[in-house]
């Protein structure tokens, strides 16, 4: 027996993993009501990933058009998290930490250096640092470091805590005095969506228990599991694939820290070693995250190899790792697409106009979720909404068509 729940006037969000949260976060602060749909919010690769928000750190080369997505992203995260603190008490996990690039050996030296010499050309702010300034910056490296740079403006945000923090928010009662326009606080529905589509001017969300919700907009931000879903869905498939990741969590001995510290690290360290990249990610709890591998060899679970990797890349880099407690090891698969760059856009019936109730896909994030979360959901919920976009923004949103 089908069961109908929602009104026409609800806004369904359907997935909700950093991406998801923080577009219906956005809708709510708009006004929406907002109908949240996921079975395990938060569960997928926001679980697993590290969270660097490195626009400088992460550009690979032949990406250009995926550079500018990054740092108008990074650029927004100050202000999108200072609004969601003044909604919660619960942390956020944003640390302006910075990020130092290191290269292990000559090898990886040149290659490194390669491509701080692509991010300069490119008017990104890169500093070489002498060995004696990364000594009395982060002493508990390896002292066999070839050379390192400083990257001042990459930073880092927990997911976990991310996710924590805005789903407390979708779900609170928001002061008036501070939040004017908001939203009434967020349903929750706890089940997987089979199917997608439209009936005259409303969208009908359909889950496999038979919840039937219709609503005046749907955004899909489901990562891999938009090819699952029937309907439109089906009529505009996108090519996303599973890119699986292996990533580690560890907890520092106290024994291993002088009085008041909680981290032998004090920025976020991108590595070369032997050619392989690691990054270490330290958390103000005393967590370290070490990551991550990428994989498309079709293996779900964690794989051996790669978890000895980083523990061996990690540890030529801070010895002190190998007296760590190994507390986690999660792998997810992340959606990857075959340029790197998310879909963000509408959908449209039969190749033509957008009829009756916006239904908007926002997928594809792969490893740049985490730091692509705050550019999309505000284009997200400006299509929603039908706000007009200003002439950069329409170009930040062209770089994510669906149709490329």
């Amino acid at each position: 027996m089908t069961n109908h729940t929602g009104t026409a006037q609800c806004t369904a969000v359907v997935g909700a993993g950093i991406i998801g949260l923080l577009t219906a976060w956005n809708l709510r602060l708009a006004g929406r009501a907002v109908t949240i749909l996921d079975p395990a919010p938060a569960s997928q690769a926001t679980f697993a990933a590290a969270g660097m928000l490195a626009p400088i750190s992460e550009v690979q080369y032949s990406q250009q058009q995926l550079w500018p997505l990054m740092s108008a992203s990074r650029a927004e995260y100050p202000e999108a998290m200072a609004a969601l603190s003044r909604a919660v008490r619960a942390e956020t996990g944003y640390r302006e930490t910075g990020t130092i690039l290191l290269a292990a050996d000559p090898g990886d030296r040149d290659a490194v250096a390669a491509l701080v010499s692509v991010q300069r050309d490119h008017g990104m702010e890169v500093h070489s640092l002498s060995s004696s300034t990364l000594r009395r910056r982060e002493p508990s490296l390896a002292p066999g470091v070839s050379r390192a740079w400083d990257v001042p403006s990459d930073h880092q945000v927990d997911p976990r805590r991310l996710a924590g923090a805005l789903t407390e928010a979708l779900s609170a009662e928001l002061p008036a005095a501070g939040f004017p326009d908001a939203g009434p606080p967020a349903v929750w529905v706890h089940e997987p969506v089979s199917g997608v589509d439209r009936d005259g001017d409303a969208a009908v969300v359909t889950t496999c228990e038979g919840t039937e919700l219709r609503c005046a907009a749907v955004v899909l931000s489901p990562g891999l599991g938009y090819g699952r879903i029937k309907g439109l869905p089906e009529q505009h498939p996108l090519p996303l694939r599973p890119v699986h990741g292996d990533v580690l969590r560890l907890r520092v001995p106290k024994s291993q820290l002088l009085p008041g510290e909680t981290q032998p690290l004090g920025a976020v360290i991108r590595a070369r070693v032997a050619g392989r990249a690691v990054y270490l990610v330290p958390r103000a709890d005393g967590e370290l995250i070490v990551g991550a591998s990428s994989r498309e060899d079709g293996l779900e679970g964690t794989h051996a190899g790669s978890v000895l990797e980083l523990l061996e890349d990690a540890a030529a880099i801070l010895p002190a790792v190998r007296e760590m407690q190994l507390s986690e090891i999660v792998t997810r698969a992340r959606p990857g697409t075959p340029d790197d760059r998310p879909y963000l856009g509408l959908l449209t019936e039969n190749g033509g106009g957008t009829p009756g109730a916006p239904i908007v896909v926002a997928t594809g994030f792969h490893r740049h979720g985490i730091l692509l979360a705050p550019l999309g959901a505000r284009l997200t919920t400006a299509l929603v909404t039908g706000a007009e976009l200003s002439v950069d923004d329409a170009a930040l949103l062209e770089a994510m068509a669906l149709s490329r």
